[in-house]
């Protein structure tokens, strides 16, 4: 397909109703893995998901480019990108056994504040001082939600950050990489990592020999736990985060092939809304005045630097 500078808005509104089903499907991924956070370990459900997602994301990289499109000049660097995911959603992943779901995707939207600052660095993209000063407002909703130092300070506030940055540093990464290479290539690479650090991590610790027996920190526990025998629902639902991502991929790489990225992008947010209704209805768990202020300021910077990037003159 060959891209339009401006596409008509017949188009942004297909790219914009894409957008905001891909996010409703991969928040339904985050749902399943909190309900299945307590009884399971991350490694075991990240081993099914992988494998689950294969056969989907090799039709996609069929139909989007054909299987050369897997080996390339850039195929190393795509596994290196993958790694840098693998960082990235294991922190997410974490962070949600532990926090509150709205709590943990507001934190995670600190990545468009650690992406603008990175292309300033890697890609040499000019920044003025409005958008500074939004960055500094981002930051600033962050540690109000973070809350360092103060009694309810959990470190596990700090994984959803740590996952904004290195999912920033995935998203410079493919920004290089768009050029040349095709998104359900990175995908799939993407989720061979996946699959290859979790079967690593399966063998340390699958055992079970670092399973404290749930008294560790959610978080912990979460990483640590030994694999469980599921039950079919259980198994099914693992398998089925699989089939989500493949097709939440799908939804988001359509909106971003034929809406222009400057009006899709900011539905992004749509997924804090999920976060918070599924919070509510699963575990009646409601942010608390000083996370709504955090959310507000995170989302209100994070739109005005998406905002201010779609203007040239700035």
């Amino acid at each position: 397909m060959t891209p339009t500078t401006h596409p008509p808005s017949a188009q942004n509104a297909k790219g914009v109703a894409f957008l905001i089903a891909g996010v409703a499907v991969f928040s339904v991924q985050d749902l399943i893995l909190k309900l299945l956070s307590g009884d399971y370990p991350l490694h075991q459900a990240m081993v099914l998901r992988s494998l689950t997602a294969i056969p989907f994301l090799l039709l996609l990289v069929h139909w989007e480019g054909g299987l050369g499109s897997l080996f390339t000049k850039g195929t190393r660097a795509m596994i290196g990108r993958g790694v840098v995911m693998f960082a990235a959603y294991t922190a997410y992943y974490l962070a949600l056994a532990a926090l509150p779901m709205a709590t943990t995707v507001a934190l995670y939207f600190s990545a468009p504040l650690f992406i603008t600052i990175l292309s300033v660095f890697f890609l040499s993209e000019r920044v003025g001082p409005r958008r500074w000063a939004a960055l500094i407002a981002g930051f600033a909703g962050v540690l109000i939600m973070v809350r360092p130092g103060g009694e309810l300070f959990d470190w596990a506030a700090l994984l959803p950050v740590l996952s904004g940055f290195t999912y920033a540093v995935s998203m410079i990464a493919a920004r290089r990489l768009g050029s040349t290479e095709t998104a359900s290539a990175l995908a799939f690479w993407g989720n061979a990592v996946f699959l290859a650090a979790a079967l690593a991590m399966s063998a340390v610790l699958g055992s079970g020999a670092y399973d404290d027996g749930g008294a560790a920190h959610p978080a912990l526990a979460f990483l640590l736990r030994g694999w469980v025998t599921p039950t079919p629902f259980d198994l099914m639902l693992m398998m089925s985060c699989g089939i989500i991502a493949a097709a939440g991929l799908t939804l988001l790489t359509q909106a971003y092939r034929i809406g222009e990225a400057s009006v899709v992008t900011p539905l992004e947010y749509t997924g804090l809304l999920w976060s918070v209704i599924y919070g509510w209805v699963f575990w009646r768990q409601w942010p608390s005045l000083p996370d709504w202020t955090g959310i507000a300021i995170i989302i209100g910077a994070g739109l005005y630097i998406l905002w201010r990037e779609a203007r040239p003159q700035t």
